[in-house]
């Protein structure tokens, strides 16, 4: 299975790119990454499948190997400001109920919006 390390990848893209140890760059979509993990820091090594895409390689079956350790995980948003997201995420929700009772579903992008802000309120949350 090649290796290679994540050279760059974009959470609001959604996709990146790996170095790969045969020295090529693979392309790498967010789904293709491990479910529940959904970004991936530089340097994070990778095991990956790979196959062949209009896009040239694109890395498949991602196993993480080894990621770098994170800063931001040992750090928690000071209380204050937590608060001040979870009020703003209340509201987020509030509207998307509303449209949900009058028969209007968010769009992709409005869901994929509220669900990356519930994630972060949960990481904050468990930390």
């Amino acid at each position: 299975m090649p290796s290679g390390r994540v050279k760059w990848f974009s959470l609001e893209k959604g996709f990146g790119f790996i170095a790969s140890d045969e020295g090529e760059d693979v392309y790498l979509a967010a789904s293709s990454l491990p479910a529940g993990v959904t970004t991936v820091k530089p340097g994070t090594k990778l095991e990956f499948g790979v196959a062949d895409s209009r896009r040239g390689p694109q890395a498949l079956s991602v196993v993480i190997i080894d990621a770098p350790p994170s800063l931001a995980e040992n750090n928690r948003i000071n209380p204050d400001d937590l608060a001040a997201i979870i009020e703003d995420s209340i509201k987020m929700l509030d509207k998307v109920g509303n449209g949900l009772r009058h028969g209007r579903r968010p769009t992709a992008a409005e869901a994929e919006r509220l669900g990356r802000v519930l994630r972060g309120i949960a990481a904050q949350l468990e930390a």
